[in-house]
């Protein structure tokens, strides 16, 4: 099929101020189904879960139906699918329940490829358990993570390997079933930061080679919320801090208090959006995702294929996202523009093109730009070619 930006485009509300926006990475825009469940949630009947008052019932239906859509958007099951603030939050609350059965010479490995977030909770749990923490290099020239990078720092002692599955600095997707299947090799588990990439891919937990996976509706169209999904069996096995009379089930076991039902309800209409995609997909709502996720991609290769032709013309540009392999996200700087001025100038013309390092600090330092980061473009479902022409024609006009 042809993908119908237009359609996209005028179910998203904040379109309509006419900003050129790249900043998806960050946060996506929401459309406007996903706010009419939000309030839908929010003006009928709503209780702690139950089944006696409509209320109760209501919010147990919204946590089922959230729990089914997010299974079927990453490729697991309904009972696996836990809910947090953030997956940031989800990550640090996974990582001291893992370390309570880590101690001295036992070894954890994250990435410099990574968002701090998959990072700092791993990091900070090994060293307060006793553990060293084993640094995975990524290649600057290049971007790529390789599985030779894993393999230098493997070890029998390893007992957990986190990578992301997408950098949301540089794009770059590694060969995850190959690092999966390094790490397993090595005895460890195998967690996976999916919040960049679940934006722009298929998302199958078994194939990916996790153990367990996070990521973020707001990142794909729905509102501020965590996930965490893993294998059943393993999820079973570990006892997270929780209060007494909470539940001991799976995956209630790892809620902290009442859920955002209102969020939830919007989780899981972003998840028929994305199903959407393609009008003419059929089949359950897993075959529709696939189908529209490879229309998804198609639209986003062509407009990453239009945005690197324009910036290989403009003087100056240097452009960070090499990877063979890589999301529809482009790291640049210009040369004699601090990233914050090229930020300023686009949006002063506006186009939303933030500058930073995006809390992706390891990578901005791999590649040696520090703090100050570069200017970040990310493509979402509503990005359309008018966009990125109006980001090359503002550009050209940096040093005028």
């Amino acid at each position: 099929m042809a993908y119908d930006v237009a359609a996209v485009r005028a179910r998203v509300p904040a379109l309509k101020s006419g900003t050129a926006r790249f900043d998806a990475p960050g946060g996506t825009q929401t459309p406007q189904p996903v706010i009419d469940a939000i309030a839908a949630a929010l003006t009928a009947p709503l209780a702690n879960r139950g089944r006696h008052t409509e209320g109760e019932r209501n919010s147990d239906r919204i946590v089922t139906e959230a729990r089914s859509a997010l299974a079927d958007l990453l490729g697991t099951t309904p009972g696996t699918v836990v809910f947090g603030r953030s997956a940031t939050q989800l990550v640090y609350d996974l990582s001291r329940t893992l370390a309570k059965g880590w101690g001295p010479g036992d070894e954890v490995v994250v990435t410099r490829l990574d968002h701090d977030s998959n990072i700092r909770p791993w990091t900070q749990a090994a060293e307060a358990a006793g553990a060293t923490v084993r640094w995975a290099e990524f290649d600057p020239a290049t971007g790529e993570l390789r599985p030779e990078h894993l393999r230098a720092v493997l070890s029998p002692r390893t007992r957990l390997v986190a990578v992301t599955a997408a950098s949301n600095l540089i794009g770059t997707v590694p060969d995850l079933p190959a690092l999966a299947a390094l790490a397993h090799r090595a005895g460890a588990l195998f967690h996976v930061d999916a919040v960049h990439y679940a934006s722009h891919a298929v998302v199958d937990l078994a194939a990916l080679g996790a153990d367990t996976l996070v990521c973020s509706p707001y990142k794909f169209l729905g509102p501020h919320l965590g996930v965490l999904t893993g294998r059943a069996e393993l999820l079973e096995s570990l006892r997270p801090d929780k209060l007494l009379p909470s539940a001991d089930t799976v995956p209630e076991r790892f809620e902290l208090g009442t859920l955002p039902y209102e969020s939830l309800a919007g989780a899981r209409a972003a998840v028929d959006f994305l199903a959407g995609l393609d009008p003419e997909a059929r089949g359950t709502r897993r075959e529709r995702l696939i189908a529209s996720f490879a229309a998804l991609e198609t639209h986003e290769r062509a407009l990453r294929a239009r945005l690197e032709e324009g910036l290989a013309e403009l003087p100056g540009v240097t452009v960070y996202s090499r990877a063979a392999h890589r999301t529809p996200t482009l790291l640049f700087t210009v040369a004699g523009h601090r990233p914050a001025e090229v930020y300023a100038h686009l949006a002063a013309h506006g186009v939303d093109a933030p500058a930073g390092s995006f809390y992706a600090v390891e990578a901005a330092r791999a590649l040696g730009l520090g703090a100050e980061g570069a200017v970040r473009v990310g493509l979402a479902p509503y990005s359309a070619p008018e966009d990125v022409d109006r980001l090359l024609t503002a550009l050209a006009l940096l040093n005028d």
